[in-house]
Parts: C-alpha cells; structure tokens; sequence
C-alpha cells in the first residue's frame, strides 16, 4: 500500500476509535450541548422581551430577537462541543494510550487527525440539534437562497475545523483532562463578549474594539448576513481569515506537541 493509502487507513480506524468512544460516553458531549441550548432558551424567553425591546428601539418583537440571537449560538455551539476534543486528547495523553501508538506501526498523523475529524462531525450534529431547536421556538429564514445556505454551512464547518485544532493544541498542552476543560473555557466565553447577544455597537466604546475583532463577532456576523439577510460588509473575509489563522495556528502547536519526545 502507498503511504497515502496507509495514512487514509489510519486516520479512518482512528476517527471510528473515537466516535465509538463518544457513542459509549455521551455525557460529556450531551453537557457541553446544553449550555447553548440553555443560553438559547433563557435569553429568549427569559431577557427576550427587554433585550428586543432595546435593540428595536423600545418594541419588544421576540421573533427578531430569535432572528438575531441563533447565529451567535451556533457559533457558540461550535465553541462549547469542541471543548470535548480537548479532553479527549488530554486524556489519552495522560493514561498513556497515544504513547503505545508511537510505538506501533501506524500513520503517526492519524492520532490526531481522527480526533479533529470526528469532533468536527459531533459538532456539525450538535448543531443540527441546536437549529432544530431554534426552529422550533421560531427562528426562520425564509430569504436565504440555497447558495446562502451552502455558504453558512461552510462557515460553520471552517469555524469548527479551526477551533477543533486549537483544542487538541490545548489539549495536547494539559497534564489532564481538568486543565485541558479549564483552558478551553474561553472558548465558551468568547462568544459572550461578542456581538451574539447585543451589537457591538451598543457596548462601551473602549471594549467595541474587543468584541468586533475577536473571531467570533466576524463569523457571527457573516452567518448572521447569510441567513438573515444583513450587511456582511468586512465581516466575510475577516472570518474566513481568522479560520485560517486559526486552524495553521492549531495545526503546526498540535503537531509540535505531538511529536516532541516524551519527557
């Protein structure tokens, strides 16, 4: 077999070790699921009728703050699920299961490789469950075209790409699985102080710079142009950047880490 064919074989019994893994425990995957869900719920039917009434200038319209509020969940879905792949890797790491694979007569790219692709998928199906959930309380998109839609999915799936490979860099660098959980909180966070919940426009002026050029604000606003219809202006090619920079950045500290010699 060519060393291409070997590495696809790898990578594939690897990606099927770890789904295999997350079917047999869901409990993470279902927890970091129901912190957007929960955010969803809350500020809908919770802060909804305040929060619209301020962004609509004092007319309290639920359906458009629903409109508003969901791509800034999927993007926070995407940030909460990969926290999983952190974890995951630490704690492969920690009881020594990635150190016997150096040892056998695999892809050594594989390891990984299965990790990132199968967080991606737990995400692309958290987010298929997150949507139906928002399709459910009223969330519509009736004037995105099916290359509107082709496009958010690509965003979504860059976006998850990108952040997966920050996490097992993150998780890769934790001596276990509680630091690996702990220092992917950010990704959770981010999303708060970005423009998901409320415009950027409407924050402090000191802290809009901190909120508009963070990773999420442009994503969230290019899918928030996509599906609703919105000004994306510079918000488009300052997401696919950040996914760029984010998933090169992921790639090479995974690979780094991965390949230094055990201590």
């Amino acid at each position: 077999m060519s060393a291409l064919s070997l590495a696809v074989r790898d990578s594939n019994t690897m990606l099927r070790r770890n789904l295999l893994h997350a079917r047999r425990y869901p409990s993470l995957t279902l927890n970091l699921l129901l912190t957007p869900i929960m955010m969803l719920l809350l500020f809908v039917y919770i802060f909804g009728g305040v929060m619209s009434a301020g962004i609509g200038g004092g007319t309290a319209d639920r359906s458009e703050y629903i409109a508003y509020i969901v791509p800034g969940i999927l993007m926070m879905t995407i940030g909460s699920t990969v926290i999983g792949a952190a974890v995951s890797v630490s704690t492969d790491m920690a009881e020594g299961v990635i150190a016997r694979f150096r040892t056998m007569a695999i892809h050594r790219g594989s390891v990984i490789i299965g990790h990132v692709v199968g967080s991606v998928l737990q995400v692309l199906a958290s987010l298929v469950l997150v949507g139906i959930v928002a399709v459910a309380i009223g969330f519509r998109s009736t004037d995105a075209t099916a290359l509107e839609w082709l496009a958010a999915f690509v965003l979504l799936a860059l976006f998850a790409l990108a952040l997966t490979w920050i996490a097992v860099g993150m998780g890769l660098a934790s001596p276990n699985a509680e630091a690996a959980s702990n220092m992917a909180m950010p990704l959770i966070l981010l999303p708060l102080i970005s423009s998901a919940f409320i415009p950027a426009d409407t924050m402090p002026g000191w802290f809009q710079p901190i909120a508009e050029y963070q990773p999420f604000t442009p994503a969230i606003e290019t899918l928030r142009g996509l599906l609703l219809g919105t000004e994306i202006g510079h918000n488009g090619w300052l997401a696919v950047a950040w996914c760029l920079a984010l998933s090169t950045l992921g790639y090479f500290w995974s690979t780094s880490l991965f390949n230094r010699d055990p201590k």
